[in-house]
């Protein structure tokens, strides 16, 4: 079974508006408010591709309670209780583009992560965990270590889509796949990706730390996938974008849902994984998936080496 741990989950409130000023009310339409985490939106997204998975976080007040109780219509949750309120971030699409406004989060206290640790080993069905997200108040980056000592206790693999710089060092404990972007790979691995060269070198410099796999995001320019043998190049689709929010929890989930099945099988992924984040760029949140199939055709895959 996979699971997904969101370490720091939130309620995302989309609006629209067509001004934002401090020299009056901003008037705001069409209010979406989702159940969120990166973690989340994984397993929402595996769950519509037919790949069930469990939800693990930490959640807390009125809107964690939301959370859980809106996640659990699509997929099994398992939470951890904690002290605080659940943050709500807050999305505002203008004429000039979108403004974000996400929040720290509520503290998690050591008893809590201990409680996640336990909860973990427990699992007797654990395949893989999907560690996405940032850490909560009061959680060192520590925590991904001891999470991936009892993936590895267990015999599980893990994925990491994280942008601390700790990442650097976590691969050398060898993660099946890490979904970097451009700006993470400069800012974590100290790499430049201004052209193709430097993204081949720095994928490279990647599998040297110890990741198996990567999947780098480029967001307009598209995407790369390497197995440590070969480098596949992935167009971007082409839409117009209404918020980027959930699109990169989309695009690594879409490519696991076809590709942990089937690893030899990278373009059709590749495929998925593109058309499904541009059609969720399309959309406050998730969307619906609607557009995938008809974006795909779209998509071109090349490979690389």
């Amino acid at each position: 079974m996979i699971y997904t741990l969101t370490t720091n989950p939130a309620v995302d409130m989309n609006v629209n508006a067509d001004t934002l000023t401090t020299k009056k009310v901003n008037r705001t339409r069409d209010a979406v408010y989702t159940p969120n985490g990166k973690g989340l939106n994984v397993s929402f997204t595996l769950g519509h591709y037919g790949v069930d998975s469990v939800i693990l976080g930490f959640f807390g007040g009125f809107s964690g309670d939301y959370i859980v109780r809106e996640a659990e219509k699509r997929c099994p949750v398992r939470p951890v209780t904690i002290d605080g309120i659940t943050r709500v971030n807050i999305f505002v699409t203008t004429p000039e583009g979108e403004y974000k406004f996400p929040n720290a989060g509520a503290p998690v206290s050591r008893e809590k992560q201990l409680e996640m640790l336990e909860l973990l080993r427990g699992l007797d069905d654990l395949e893989c965990l999907v560690v996405s997200g940032s850490l909560s108040p009061e959680m060192d980056a520590s925590y991904y270590d001891e999470l991936i000592d009892v993936c590895q206790e267990k015999g599980a693999e893990f994925v990491l889509d994280i942008s601390h710089p700790h990442l650097a060092e976590l691969v050398e404990r060898h993660p099946l796949l890490i979904k970097p972007n451009d700006e993470e790979v400069a800012e974590i691995f100290g790499v430049n990706v201004a052209d193709e060269g430097d993204i081949l070198s720095a994928l490279a410099h990647i599998h040297e730390r110890g990741a198996k796999n990567v999947l780098l995001t480029l967001g307009g320019e598209g995407a790369y996938f390497s197995n440590g043998e070969h480098v596949w190049r992935a167009s971007a689709a082409k839409v117009k974008v209404l918020s980027t929010a959930c699109a990169g929890d989309a695009t690594l989930a879409s490519f696991l849902s076809a590709w942990l099945g089937a690893r030899d099988e990278v373009e059709p992924a590749l495929v998925r994984a593109m058309a499904t984040g541009g059609n969720v760029a399309m959309c406050a949140g998730l969307g619906d998936f609607a557009l995938v199939d008809e974006i795909a055709r779209s998509i071109e895959v090349t490979r690389l080496s």
